[in-house]
């Protein structure tokens, strides 16, 4: 029996589980498919012709001019959710499926794709050699051969009208200008992040969202442009993964504007450590000076007897003693010899031994 194909394991951040792909009912309820292209293009097509199609199909689809070749990823109902999340229309024009791709059609279009890397080699010198403020980092060919996308980046708006007519003219194709982010760009490219795993952008991040400074402000991060860009040189899309739950815990503590008084200076907040429950406090606005660590509930008590017109002699419980300060990191084997495990080779004297009743000479 032939495995069904959300079986199939597919290397790709676009791929979707198809979790009702067990209920016969759910291929059934729609002609729709998902089919994937190079990158991060995908698009949604008719089976009109009632093509047998599981996930892991090649095929080809309907273009303008010609045909694309594509590979089909979903299938069924979830489709229709697809669709409806990428803002389709029920009533919107959608292509259709041609048929299973087939020996011919797979032999253009790898001659196609065989093409790419050249063509962006030498549209590169082309956009040079008109001057255009532009990096051209990427060609996709269609599957027949009769078009190809450039993905190109830009900082400005780049009049390219030109650019079209020179390419045009120098690979007798048609021309489609894409224009993409630094974002995207990365995760095209790919590579190992500052955590030792694969960029989350190359990864399995579809969509990205604007990332600010106020993430790392949120997260008392240090405000340092090498540790918080990214290799995209933008801001890192992981700052935005625990701004939430900083900002849920952030409401247990008092307000950083409020400074504390007390009889010998006025404290204002430099930070919060949110894993300690414990914030500090500076007599400075600028930089760390006279810092006093204290409890969030210690705070709230300060600023209550603030508002009575009260001050207290320190942050610090006036009639607690200092806290001792702990290491909080611990080295297990500071004392320990690494070479303990080593087997240690022991001079014995070689013993000889004698018969007891050696005949004499």
């Amino acid at each position: 029996m032939k495995a069904k194909g959300c079986c199939k394991r597919f290397n790709n951040k676009l791929n979707n589980f198809d979790y009702l792909s067990d209920i016969p009912e759910s291929e059934l309820s729609t002609d729709y498919v998902e089919v994937q292209f190079k990158n991060t293009r995908k698009g949604y097509y008719l089976n009109s012709n009632k093509i047998p199609l599981e996930k892991g199909d090649v095929v080809a689809v309907e273009s303008t001019p010609g045909h694309d070749i594509g590979t089909v990823t979903l299938t069924g109902r979830l489709v229709l959710l697809q669709m409806l999340k990428a803002r389709i229309r029920p009533d919107a024009e959608v292509r259709r499926v041609y048929r299973k791709a087939k020996l011919n059609d797979l032999e253009k279009y790898e001659e196609a794709k065989a093409k790419e890397h050249e063509t962006m080699i030498r549209s590169r010198k082309i956009a040079e050699g008109l001057g255009l403020q532009m990096k051209i980092g990427d060609v996709e060919y269609q599957g027949d051969g009769n078009k190809a996308i450039f993905y190109y980046i830009a900082d400005e708006r780049v009049d390219f009208r030109q650019l079209i007519k020179d390419l045009a003219e120098a690979f007798h194709i048609r021309i489609e200008m894409k224009q993409i982010g630094a974002r995207q760009e990365a995760g095209r490219i790919g590579g190992i992040g500052p955590c030792g795993r694969e960029l989350c952008c190359s990864g399995w991040m579809s969509g990205f969202i604007s990332v600010s400074t106020g993430a790392a402000r949120i997260q008392d991060l240090s405000l340092n442009p090498q540790k918080l860009a990214g290799q995209c040189a933008k801001l890192k899309c992981c700052l935005n993964y625990e701004v939430d739950d900083y900002m849920e815990a952030q409401r247990r503590y008092p307000s950083r504007e409020i400074p504390l008084e007390t009889k010998d200076s006025t404290y204002y907040h430099f930070k919060t450590d949110v894993f300690k429950n414990q914030m500090t406090y500076s007599t400075d606005k600028s930089f760390a000076a006279n810092t006093k660590t204290i409890t969030a509930e210690r705070a709230f008590e300060v600023i209550k007897m603030n508002k009575q017109g009260k001050k207290p002699i320190s942050l610090t419980a006036d009639n607690a003693a200092a806290a001792p300060v702990r290491s909080e990191y611990s080295d297990i084997l500071v004392d320990e010899n690494l070479t303990r495990f080593d087997k240690k080779k022991k001079n014995k004297k070689r013993k000889t031994f004698f018969p007891k009743n050696r005949p004499e000479k």
